[in-house]
Parts: C-alpha cells; sequence; structure tokens
C-alpha cells in the first residue's frame, strides 16, 4: 500500500475576516472532492484569516500514481483559486 500526503500552504490577501476565508477554503475543498478521489481538509492557521493551509491524501498502489494523483490536485487547486500558493510538501509512504 501507498499513500501521498501533501500539506499546501496558500495566501489570500484579500481575505478581510475568517467569514471570507471559510469561504475559499470550503470552496477548494467541495471542489477538489468533487473532482479527485482524495481526503482533503484546513490543518492548521485556522485562526489566520489570511493564510490557508490545506492537507489532502490518496492511497493507491504505486508510487508514481500517487505522485500524479498528488500534482494533478495541485495543478487543480493553483488553477481554480486566486490565493496564493506559498509552500508544498509531499511524502509518499509504503506501508
Amino acid at each position: 500500500m501507498v499513500i501521498g500526503t501533501c500539506k499546501l500552504y496558500l495566501t489570500a490577501d484579500w481575505a478581510n475576516s475568517l467569514k471570507d476565508k471559510r469561504m475559499i477554503v470550503k470552496s477548494i475543498i467541495e471542489r477538489t472532492k468533487n473532482k479527485f478521489n482524495v481526503s482533503i481538509a484546513e490543518i492548521e492557521l485556522q485562526d489566520r484569516h489570511k493564510e490557508i493551509a490545506l492537507g489532502f491524501a490518496c492511497v493507491t498502489n504505486a508510487s508514481s500514481h500517487a505522485d500524479s494523483a498528488i500534482q494533478h490536485v495541485l495543478n487543480f487547486i493553483e488553477g481554480s483559486t486566486d490565493a496564493v500558493v506559498c509552500g508544498v510538501q509531499t511524502e509518499v509512504l509504503h506501508i
């Protein structure tokens, strides 16, 4: 079993409140879940309205498929939001 994980950090300079941030995060999470077979959630920085930290994971049988899935999700998120990606940490675990 292979597990691909990714921590994604974004900034949304136009968000003026946590309510604005929640709308952005909810939109990203819903669209990603609908398009890809991954688990995704906001994982930290919940109290900062301009910074977003998302984590997502996929389970597969090949590390190349995990890498590909992670890259597709990253490309989708970058292309579907005005928030700027400022950091990415990926890891592929073989269990």
